[in-house]
Parts: structure tokens; C-alpha cells; sequence
């Protein structure tokens, strides 16, 4: 992140639905709110490529843009 190869997006307001739909249907994972603001962010800027070490969770979860290219 420091070298600039990687943006942090924070959390809108209009991620807060998004969040709490994903952490509900996902209750059974379970889900965090900070993953799920991942999603709700990459819904929202229609991307598909994170940065995640988490796999467990990104593997399952679908996001509304499709599948999500996981890096590294």
C-alpha cells in the first residue's frame, strides 16, 4: 500500500445496507462486517480484483459483479 500499488476504499453510507444484507445471508459462514465491505465496495465501484489473504470467506461469497479475482 505504501508503494501505491494497492487504494484502501472506505466505507459510504450506501455500503451500510449492502453490509448487513451480506452478513445476514452469511450469518451461517459467518460473514464479518469487514469482509462484507469488501463486497459492498467492489459492488459499488463494479470492480472484480481484491486484495485478500481470506479465501475462505471470498471463495463462497457471491459478489453482485460476479466472481471476484483474488490477489495476490
Amino acid at each position: 500500500m505504501a508503494a501505491g500499488n494497492l487504494i484502501a476504499e472506505p466505507v459510504v453510507a450506501a455500503d451500510w445496507l449492502r453490509i448487513a444484507e451480506l452478513v445476514s445471508r452469511y450469518r451461517d459462514l459467518p460473514l464479518g462486517t469487514t469482509d462484507a465491505s469488501v463486497f459492498a465496495a467492489a459492488e459499488r465501484l463494479d470492480v472484480t480484483e481484491v486484495a485478500t489473504f481470506d479465501r475462505r470467506h471470498f471463495t463462497v461469497v457471491r459478489a453482485a459483479v460476479g466472481p471476484l479475482t483474488l490477489l495476490p
